[in-house]
């Protein structure tokens, strides 16, 4: 559980002027009666723009909610920035976790994986849901993609959903939604913490700390001790912490999506 919200909650008259579409009432133009889902992965391969350490995606926090949402009868794109291969953190390969070798074995999955589609090509009224997993890699390619911002954008609009795991919440930090506010502000968002980043000694290698830049654009921080689980849900934005939040996480949106949990708890 969530043990600190380190930011000052804005008045509650202030959070009821937000425009929040009620989730029952999504409408999409396509995505199979709106079971689409798509997953967003960085394509964004070193630590640094040429010459740090290999990373890229986190394995598992892509696996976890595959499984657990293609279980769950939904269906699942798989997009990046530049499209094509998208590159796996390699500190995240763990072959012998059950989610991430049945993510890599599935030859629909794997071949998403290594052909995923160009973000400026997605059309997110495909969409139901929006999903942004980890990895640092996001913390480059994510920030400033218009097409991302593009789509988390419409996708919440519309009375989608929106979620993002560990360094994924990247992906929305510039988003702003259809009254010109970013779209965090007000919410109770997770994750990765800034003593996190301290702890793994990659504080100088990220352009920016995320959960202080989440902070800056009004986001309200959750948070629980360093790397373990910390899941929140708020209007229609689910966020976790760290990759020890991405199975709670999982169950979290597939609970959301199928109406099971408080939209603003």
């Amino acid at each position: 559980m969530p043990d600190t919200t380190d930011s000052t909650p804005e008045p509650q008259s202030e959070r009821r002027t937000r425009r929040d579409v009620p989730h029952g009432a999504f409408r999409a133009d396509g995505g199979g009666e709106g079971r689409k889902i798509l997953f967003v992965l960085t394509s964004h391969e070193t630590l640094g723009q040429d010459d740090g350490k290999p990373t890229g995606f986190h394995l598992f926090e892509a696996a976890r909610p595959w499984r657990v949402l293609r279980d769950a009868g939904f269906s699942i794109d798989f997009a990046s920035p530049r499209g094509g291969a998208a590159p796996i953190d390699p500190g995240s390969l763990d072959n012998k976790d059950p989610d991430n070798a049945a993510l890599l074995k599935d030859p629909v999955a794997s071949r998403s994986l290594r052909n995923t589609i160009a973000i400026e090509r997605v059309c997110a009224t495909d969409y139901r849901c929006v999903y942004f997993p980890g990895g640092h890699g996001a913390m480059w390619d994510f920030p400033d993609n218009p097409h991302i911002q593009r789509i988390a954008a419409d996708i919440h609009d519309r009375g989608g959903v929106v979620a993002a795991v560990c360094h994924g919440p990247a992906a929305l930090v510039n988003v702003r939604n259809a009254e010109g506010l970013y779209l965090v502000e007000g919410l109770r968002i997770a994750a990765f913490t800034d003593e996190e980043e301290r702890a793994i000694g990659k504080e100088r290698a990220v352009p920016f700390l995320l959960a202080s830049r989440l902070k800056a654009r009004g986001a309200l921080h959750v948070k629980a001790e360093n790397f373990r689980e910390c899941v929140v849900a708020d209007q229609r934005v689910v966020t976790g912490q760290n990759p020890a939040s991405a199975a709670r996480l999982a169950e979290t949106l597939r609970e959301t999506l199928q109406g099971r949990v408080a939209l603003n708890g």
